[in-house]
């Protein structure tokens, strides 16, 4: 590690800028060479007089200016030329640096799909029978694209999926939406986790639904809180997302899977699984899987394989597939028959194993990452999934928070994006670890964020 001490006799501006412009300069004139290591933000404020926020400033700065970059375990490093290894999966090409690092968006790029599709879509040009694609297809979808979601939803997935009750939707919102209005209307009271999912809460804004959320632990769904509702609402839905939930990315234990189905079935409810992280988790079995006669099931390939396919899955029970197609009519007629297309061949030829494998693979990659800068103590979640939940320690306040992660480069969801009905939302955000285009961004992101949760009075005196 270099003794490096900008010198700032005679810069204006703030000071972070001053140190981000002192380093420029000497970067320039060779007193700092490529690969130089640069102090710790500790070490440097103590040699300056200066607060950690401020070098953490400094340092976010000059890596926005592509002067320096972070590598977790080792510290900051002048950039020089960088190369990633051709093998890596997760290999972009290169761009420029965004001005934000986006940690709202759960879904991750899926670079092992671009190759890919050139060549998938340059086969279906070929096939005698493109002419299909380009036709109508039944409103449950093509039989090939129903029996291939099937193995796909079995497969990595475990759900209990035959090709007969997998009907085809365009993506996962839009399953949601099948589903639901294949269970209630206008006015009915559906119950929700107390923090759900974002999607869900837009879907019945338009649909009409009347949303209660119920009780939530570290585990999901508390079994009494469903209960009680059950008795007090008589719901006709219970949406839940028992499988790295979101916003929390907490996984529900088997035993009380098996205790939402009871009382589902019980109070005559409908369970309204959403699964589209499940694959990340491969010994959580769905309530689907457990219960298929009360659960009605969606997914996508979405977080597994590509978000832009648009190809979704409902799994219904055998009494409710006439009445899902008939949603399915009602609203689009049917899915468009191309994109699911390329998924059936990526299923059937391994192609989609491959990329949700290489998902997984990252995702854990990434939150070995997070969970190495971030405090222990405000980190919750699954170790496997895509995002985590931050919960704000004292004396932070959530749009406080969310204001100063922004202004310093980092944008973040806040607790109150989920929160159902009157529910207090928790001072916390939702981070999304496998949107930023690589892990060196991530990194970036993270210890901005760190840093604020380490110096809260230096950040909020920075807000007054």
């Amino acid at each position: 590690m270099t003794n490096w001490v900008p010198d700032l006799e005679g810069r204006q501006g703030p000071r972070y800028r001053a140190i981000a412009d002192a380093l420029s300069d000497d970067i320039a004139n060779g007193r700092l060479a490529p690969g130089a290591r640069l102090p710790t933000h500790r070490d440097l404020a103590y040699r300056l007089g200066v607060t950690v926020g401020t070098i953490t400033r400094a340092y976010t700065e000059a890596e926005k200016r592509g002067l320096i970059g972070g590598e977790v375990g080792r510290g900051t490093f002048v950039q020089g030329q960088r190369h990633m290894p051709p093998s890596d999966p997760f290999t972009w090409t290169p761009r420029p640096e965004p001005s934000v690092i986006n940690m709202t968006v759960v879904t991750p790029e899926h670079p092992m799909s671009v190759p890919m599709m050139g060549a998938t879509l340059a086969a279906i040009g070929a096939s005698p029978n493109l002419g299909t694609l380009l036709e109508y297809a039944p409103h449950a979808g093509l039989p090939a694209h129903r029996a291939a979601g099937a193995q796909w939803l079995t497969r990595q997935h475990r759900a209990a999926a035959s090709p007969d009750t997998v009907l085809l939707t365009t993506g996962a919102q839009n399953a949601m939406a099948v589903a639901m209005a294949a269970v209630a209307r206008p006015g009915d009271v559906v119950l929700t986790e107390r923090l759900t999912n974002y999607g869900m809460k837009t879907l019945s804004a338009v649909e009409g639904y009347h949303l209660e959320g119920i009780a939530i632990d570290e585990h999901g769904v508390v079994p009494d809180s469903f209960d009680s509702a059950c008795r007090r609402l008589a719901p006709k839905a219970l949406y839940l997302v028992p499988t790295l939930h979101n916003p929390t990315a907490s996984v529900m234990p088997q035993a009380r899977r098996v205790e939402i189905a009871a009382i589902a079935r019980r109070y005559g409810v409908v369970l309204v699984e959403d699964d589209v992280f499940g694959f990340l988790v491969h010994d959580a079995k769905p309530i689907q899987a457990i219960a298929p006669d009360v659960t009605v099931y969606v997914n996508s390939l979405s977080k597994s394989v590509s978000a832009g396919l648009r190809v979704g899955y409902v799994v219904a029970p055998p009494a409710l597939v006439p009445r899902v197609e008939a949603v399915i009519r009602a609203l689009q007629y049917s899915s468009p028959p191309l994109p699911p297309e390329v998924a059936t061949r990526w299923i059937t030829d391994g192609s989609a194993d491959r990329i949700a494998e290489a998902q997984r693979g990252e995702a854990t990659a990434r939150q070995r990452i997070a969970r190495s800068i971030l405090p222990a103590s405000a980190v919750c979640g699954h170790a496997s999934a895509q995002h985590l939940w931050l919960v704000l320690p004292e004396p932070w306040r959530r749009d406080d928070f969310i204001a100063e992660a922004l202004r310093r480069g980092v944008k973040v969801t806040g607790g109150d994006v989920f929160a159902v009905g009157r529910a207090s939302a928790p001072h916390a955000v939702r981070l999304g670890l496998c949107h930023p285009h690589s892990r060196d961004e991530l990194a970036r992101g993270l210890r901005t964020l760190a840093d604020l949760l380490e110096n809260p009075q230096t950040a909020m005196l920075s807000i007054v």
